[in-house]
């Protein structure tokens, strides 16, 4: 049976940190247009204390997100034979959007921009977008697999990428989570049992599809037609602790492995707070007092929330030896886990080969 493994890896981390102090002034509303009566050294504090946040990255203006993609794909292919590519798969939500102008470029796909961009020629590497909210990264390379597994393709580069610092509303104190950057892997096919295990999906739009979606500005005076990434955070925290956990332990039982074999879990950077408490929930499903130190990595302290960007970035960190004393080695069991817009969650279990 064909396997997906991963071979090389790519990010790119935009330079311009943004610390939580650039959002001092800041005239910030409530959803009702009412202007929050806190001073914004208490709304930046909460902050802080929520997400774990303490700076974001925000893109420079004159890249876009196909850009930024591109970037992490010449890294993921050093060395590589590009024209060798039998598919480009790029999660992203929001098109390539110009700092002067707030509207969408959708046409043509981020996919076939990047592979514009690296030059390839070969007009059998089929470059495609996956739109599936924070999860896309995750989902895109579940697709990747079942190509592989088919034997329809056996290299595939997979790339989440999203420019969201400029889809922010700056009157919402949300606004602040948001971030930029770029991950991407290549996966080719394998005959060992070895690499991606196991997947789960699921989709939970019948009460929950508006969770997260766009909107207006909050600023009642702000004139226009521009969208502004909008959602309703409680509910979503509610949510993903619920539920994110349910999806881990049926995707590990999949596999045929306990929550004891594993390694690593890479978590979507959303919210420390909220992620801390995923954890800990499936900690507790498992019946397991004792949390493993180090078992799930953070950079969202610094990368902020780059969406679809922040597992294959995470991934990459690790890999290059760049996030603190983390490490993967060959047989490590690790799982891969997000949920975002739609609402959506997938999970993955993958040994290190």
């Amino acid at each position: 049976m064909r396997h997906s493994i991963i071979v090389a890896s790519g990010s790119y981390i935009p330079p311009a940190a943004i610390p939580n102090k650039h959002f001092i002034d800041h005239d910030f509303y409530d959803a009702d247009g009412n202007r929050l009566e806190r001073p914004n050294p208490e709304i930046l504090k909460k902050l802080y204390e929520i997400t774990g946040i303490r700076e974001r990255r925000y893109a420079d203006a004159g890249m876009t997100t196909s850009d930024m993609a591109a970037k992490a794909a010449e890294k993921a292919l050093e060395g590589s034979d590009k024209e060798g590519l039998d598919y480009i798969i790029v999660a992203q939500n929001l098109g390539d959007i110009k700092i002067d102008n707030k509207r969408s470029e959708m046409v043509p796909t981020i996919a076939a921009r990047v592979k514009h961009k690296l030059r390839i020629k070969n007009p059998y590497t089929i470059a495609f977008d996956l739109p599936f909210g924070c999860p896309g990264w995750l989902q895109a390379t579940i697709m990747a697999d079942y190509f592989i597994k088919s034997g329809d393709a056996g290299r595939i580069l997979v790339i989440g990428a999203e420019l969201l610092s400029r889809v922010s509303d700056p009157h919402d104190v949300d606004s602040m989570i948001y971030a930029d950057g770029a991950g991407a892997i290549l996966l080719e096919a394998t005959d060992r049992e070895t690499g991606i295990l196991s997947h789960m999906t699921r989709s939970d739009t019948y009460d929950h599809a508006y969770l997260l979606q766009m909107g207006g500005s909050y600023n009642p005076s702000q004139n226009g037609n521009d969208l502004y990434i909008k959602m309703r955070g409680h509910d979503i925290y509610r949510y993903a602790v619920k539920k994110v956990p349910e999806v881990v332990k049926k995707n590990l039982e999949k596999a045929g492995f306990d929550l004891g074999d594993v390694k690593k879990i890479l978590m979507h950077q959303a919210n420390e707070k909220m992620d801390d408490a995923i954890l800990k929930r499936l900690f507790r499903i498992y019946r397991v007092d004792e949390i493993p130190p180090g078992i799930m990595p953070m950079m969202i302290s610094w990368t902020g929330n780059s969406s679809v960007a922040t597992l294959p970035t995470l991934f990459d960190l690790i890999m290059r030896g760049r996030l603190d004393s983390h490490r993967l080695d060959p047989g490590d069991i690790v799982v891969f886990a997000s949920v975002g817009a739609g609402m959506n969650i997938n999970s993955m279990v993958y040994r290190m080969p």
